[in-house]
């Protein structure tokens, strides 16, 4: 099965622009692995969201990098969007250093959450990002 063609309205300096974002923020493997998923029934949304939210709200010069990944990891709490949460608690712990978060800057927004989104978001929240601190060789086990 063959990719299905960006439309022709995605090759413009947004998208691109976006692209570049979107690759920075999330890595080229993520990216090239959604991208390679594009078929005719999604295929004009990946366009739109590599236009919109990766070039026109990630592109952005007054907040960076850093602060958007503490933004996105508490709204993707907040909406209970926990494949998006996993998804960028991945992208902030492998980014760029000058935007990667730790895992405690990631347990503080989890703490954050108990308070302003609740208690099960936050424990839903703990297993998923220790999980895959787990999984990255960044969690150490507790003393018993």
């Amino acid at each position: 099965m063959t990719s299905p063609e960006i439309p022709t309205n995605a090759s413009s300096d947004t998208y691109e622009s976006g692209l570049v974002n979107r690759r920075r923020v999330l890595g080229d493997a993520w990216v090239d692995r959604s991208l390679a998923n594009r078929n005719a029934f999604n295929s004009e949304f990946q366009e739109l969201i590599t236009r919109h939210a990766w070039n026109d709200i990630w592109g952005r010069p007054a907040l960076g990098d850093k602060t958007r990944r503490y933004m996105v990891l508490s709204m993707m709490l907040g909406i209970h969007a926990y494949e998006e949460f996993a998804m960028h608690v991945r992208a902030a712990l492998d980014g760029p250093p000058e935007s990667r978060l730790t895992p405690d800057d990631i347990k503080e927004v989890i703490m954050m959450a108990a308070i302003y989104c609740g208690v099960p978001v936050a424990n839903h929240a703990f297993g998923i990002a220790t999980g895959i601190l787990r999984e990255k060789g960044l969690l150490a086990d507790a003393p018993k």
